[in-house]
């Protein structure tokens, strides 16, 4: 057993940090003495390592909370996603020092399309990587071949309002890199599917949550969950703004409605999205 001073001088974390850990649940120490000290054995030093492990990844304490303590999640899952984000930073960190090397030559880029033609090969190229046999089977008996299928997606794609929605997409990244760097590195289709669906399960209970206040501890919970597992599959730090637009659409789309009600009752569609703008904050 080890004090928390100890466990302090061992990590390096402080002691106010430990005793925050411990108030919010995500590191209790082991046992407390009479007199009110507390005590770490050597499993709650190891847990303690996968929360400094974590944290290495900007990751928020309430999501590595919920690692922890969920065992549908995959460790090795989100490390690979959390590696493929760390990658993604330095491609993008390459792309400005090049930028900024050009400018310093007096070089400019005037491309007033969202993504180009190169960004839209790009595209094509890592959503066909993604693909499973099947779906290229699928592909070539719908387009008759993916050379076919490659020269449909460009074009639909190079369209005025394929380019209006990738502006939206762009506002909800935050900036154009990011957003392509989330479109050439989407998650295969075994891992969306799953996250798909856990998504799903989540939309469910809210569902049955229906007429409890929006603001609850228990729908802000579920709402909680939903904002990890939805940053997960976007790959994005912050999903607000999407969100929103979502939550609106929840309460005003007529179609989305009767699609999302039909699914999980009447007034589920008004009421998750009500939960929705309590959780991210109204426009």
């Amino acid at each position: 057993m080890k004090t928390v001073k100890e466990v302090s001088k061992l990590t390096g974390i402080s002691v106010r940090t430990l005793h925050y850990y411990d108030e919010i649940g995500l590191l209790r120490p082991t046992k407390c003495t009479e007199a009110g000290y507390r005590l770490y054995d050597d499993k709650a030093l190891e847990r303690l390592k996968q929360i400094l492990f974590f944290k290495e990844f900007d990751m928020p304490l309430k999501d590595i909370h919920k690692i922890l303590l969920n065992p549908d999640f995959d460790r090795n899952q989100i490390l690979g996603m959390q590696k493929a984000m760390l990658i993604k930073k330095r491609d993008r960190l390459d792309r400005l020092i090049g930028s900024i090397d050009r400018m310093m030559k007096g070089e400019t880029d005037m491309d007033f399309a969202v993504f180009g033609r190169e960004e839209l090969e790009d595209m094509y190229q890592a959503m066909t990587d993604h693909m499973t046999g099947e779906q290229k089977k699928a592909v070539c008996e719908k387009y008759g071949s993916l050379e076919a299928y490659h020269d449909s997606f460009i074009e639909k794609a190079a369209s005025e309002q394929a380019q209006k929605n990738f502006q939206k997409v762009v506002e909800w990244y935050g900036d154009k890199d990011s957003a392509m760097e989330a479109a050439a590195h989407t998650p295969n289709q075994e891992i969306w599917n799953a996250y798909q669906n856990r998504m799903e399960n989540i939309m469910k209970r809210l569902a049955e949550k229906k007429g409890a206040d929006v603001s609850s501890f228990e729908v802000k919970s579920l709402m909680g969950e939903y904002d990890f597992v939805a940053k997960q599959l976007f790959q994005m730090p912050d999903v607000s703004r999407m969100m929103l637009e979502l939550a609106e659409a929840y309460q005003k789309d007529e179609r989305l409605i009767a699609a999302l009600d039909a699914q999980h009752g009447a007034g589920a569609s008004v009421y998750i999205g009500k939960a929705m703008e309590e959780f991210y904050g109204k426009k």
